[in-house]
């Protein structure tokens, strides 16, 4: 946690140097609040028809297996069909697994995409792949952490850029923690790369089912009172007008000094302060999301939408008791167990009351909905009752925002193991999620070189759009 508390000793300017040190590292110096919101100019932006105001991703790391999910074979074998038994859904002829019922009943607002690929089968880099839209180097490469050549710009962080928030609250964020493996490696992609660290998406870590849930980032030290608060921003304005005077302005100053005010307007904000304020629900809101970690995240990704956060990513929460052999939807062993008692359910749940309440608040179609992983499961159920890594063929969801519900998108084979029509490639999901934001996947960045790159290389699916 930074402190702005400071000692009396005094620098011949009447500001101590502790204070300058302490105020700097609110600023120039250290990964700060400050830091989180500073960011270069936009790049050049070109237009779209895209409905979307902003964008909810629901991320389920380890990778959900289609056949008890978006889609089930209950023709194919028994080590292939797997336990569960497809059910109808409120739009004929699209079945879904029997564990998700209360999403059945909304499937006329879905999008399936039934022939997802990465080609890549390590959750590293195919995470990085979904991520960033461009292969990881090389493939199949697992533990891999972040950095060149692998250093593409996530898709929030090019929101971040290009849409900047219209809010006192970051363009993008994302919850409750970061993704890494078991050996505690980072994936890489979850960063802003080669635009700089100052495009990060924002990442809060929290635990917002927790009894006394808070975020460190809009928490100031108990003994720092709102007054003395206002009196550091005034020292810090002091430190800024002694450095104006001294003619050592910079345009990197002038990104500083508006990063530093925003950062003072956050932790202020009425309505900043008030997205977080899961207390303020009704209980019967909080209910029907379900207290798991998951579903209260879910439930303030709604509400940081609905203050203005552009893309609010909602990864999977991984505690510390997940069992070594399958944590999180990586199921490489007893999966029918953990996919009835721990997974689907809180999932079902949670998915299904954020699209319900996005359709009583009118905000579906203005906000797009992605469900997402970075791979499926492998056909075949080992001897441990698991599947293992599958990047050849997988599904994921979409809902509102411009997405034409109640479709399917591709096909997969009879058994679920290969594409059969269709393909999505990760690049062309990012142009679409772009493009339903107003974004074209043509408008352009520009790497550390200057030289121009487009935000995505895919292509829209025009044909899943309303």
């Amino acid at each position: 946690m930074y402190r702005l508390t400071s000692s009396p000793v005094r620098l011949c300017d009447r500001v101590s140097r502790r204070e300058v040190l302490r105020i700097g590292g609110l600023g120039a110096a250290g990964v700060t609040l400050a830091d989180l919101l500073r960011a270069p100019a936009a790049g050049e932006a070109v237009p779209t028809t895209g409905k979307a105001k902003s964008c909810i991703v629901l991320f389920l790391m380890g990778g959900p297996p289609q056949h008890s999910t978006w889609d089930p074979k209950p023709d194919a074998p028994d080590e292939v069909r797997g336990e569960f038994k497809p059910i109808a859904t409120s739009v004929p002829g699209m079945n879904i697994g029997e564990l998700l019922p209360e999403t059945a009943k909304l499937a006329e607002h879905l999008c399936l995409l039934r022939a997802m690929r990465t080609g890549d089968n390590a959750h590293s880099s195919s995470g990085y792949y979904m991520f960033t839209g461009v292969p990881h180097q090389p493939m199949n490469r697992e533990n891999a952490n972040p950095g060149a050549p692998n250093n593409w710009p996530n898709y929030a962080s090019i929101i971040r850029q290009m849409m900047p928030g219209h809010s006192s609250l970051p363009a993008a964020v994302r919850l409750p923690h970061h993704i890494w493996n078991t050996d505690g490696s980072v994936w890489p992609g979850q960063a802003a790369g080669f635009l700089g660290s100052a495009n990060d998406p924002w990442l809060f870590r929290c635990e917002p089912a927790s009894e006394r849930f808070k975020i460190p980032e809009f928490s100031l030290p108990e003994e720092l009172s709102f007054d003395r608060f206002a009196r550091r921003r005034e020292l810090l304005e002091e430190v800024d007008r002694q450095v104006s005077s001294a003619r050592l302005r910079s345009d990197a100053l002038g990104q500083y000094d508006g990063a530093t005010e925003q950062a003072f307007d956050l932790l202020t904000a009425p309505k900043a302060r008030a997205a977080f304020r899961l207390s303020d629900e009704p209980k019967a809101v909080r209910d029907r999301y379900g207290h798991s970690q998951f579903g209260q995240s879910v439930l303030l990704s709604r509400r940081l939408v609905e203050a203005g956060v552009r893309l609010v990513q909602v990864n999977w929460f991984r505690s510390p008791d997940e069992p070594a052999d399958a944590p999180c939807w990586d199921s490489h062993a007893r999966e029918a167990k953990r996919l009835k008692t721990v997974l689907l359910p809180p999932f079902d749940q949670a998915y299904s009351a954020l699209l319900a309440e996005l359709i009583q608040r009118d905000l579906l179609d203005e906000t797009l909905v992605v469900c997402m992983s970075e791979f499926g499961r492998s056909p075949k159920i080992a001897a441990n009752g698991g599947r293992g890594h599958w990047g050849n063929v997988f599904s994921i969801s979409l809902a509102g925002g411009g997405i034409r519900g109640g479709t399917i998108y591709g096909a997969s084979d009879s058994i679920g193991g290969e594409p059969k029509s269709n393909v999505v490639m990760p690049a062309d999901l990012l142009a679409t999620i772009f493009h339903c934001l107003g974004l074209a996947p043509s408008s352009e960045l520009h790497d550390p070189l200057g030289r121009p790159f487009p935000i995505a290389r895919g292509n829209v699916l025009h044909e899943i759009l309303a």
